[in-house]
C-alpha cells in the first residue's frame, strides 16, 4: 500500500501562512517556522489590542469631559452624577464629541446637570 503524504493539505497551510507573513522583515516572511511563530505572536497581539483599543477611547473619552466640565466649575464626577439625577442618559463618546464641537450645548448640559445636583 502507497504512503500518503497530504502534500496539497500541507503545501496549503504552508502558502496561508507566508501569505499572512507578507511584509514582515527578514526570514519572517520567507521561512516557514520563523512566519509561523511571527502569525501566531501577531494574531494575538492584535487580539488583545482590540479590545485595549476599547479602553484607551473610554479614558480619552472621559478626559475630554473632565476637561470641558472642569471649565464649568464641575468635576467629571459630579457632572456624570448630576447626569443621572437629571435624567439625562448619554454615553461618554457623545458628551466628548459635544464638549469638542459644540461648547455652548455642553455648557447647558453643565447647567442642567447643576441644578440636579442643587436640589
Amino acid at each position: 500500500m502507497p504512503r500518503v503524504t497530504n502534500s496539497v493539505a500541507s503545501r496549503a497551510r504552508r502558502k496561508k501562512v507566508l501569505k499572512l507573513a507578507k511584509g514582515y522583515f527578514g526570514s519572517k516572511h520567507t521561512i516557514y517556522r520563523t512566519a509561523n511563530e511571527q502569525v501566531m505572536r501577531s494574531l494575538r497581539y492584535s487580539y488583545i489590542d482590540r479590545k485595549r483599543l476599547k479602553r484607551d477611547m473610554r479614558k480619552l473619552w472621559i478626559a475630554r469631559i473632565n476637561a470641558a466640565a472642569r471649565m464649568n466649575e464641575l468635576s467629571y464626577s459630579q457632572l456624570m452624577y448630576g447626569l443621572k439625577l437629571a435624567g439625562i442618559q448619554m454615553n461618554r463618546k457623545m458628551l466628548s464629541e459635544i464638549a469638542i464641537h459644540d461648547p455652548k450645548a455642553f455648557t447647558s448640559i453643565c447647567k442642567n446637570a447643576k441644578k440636579a445636583l442643587q436640589k
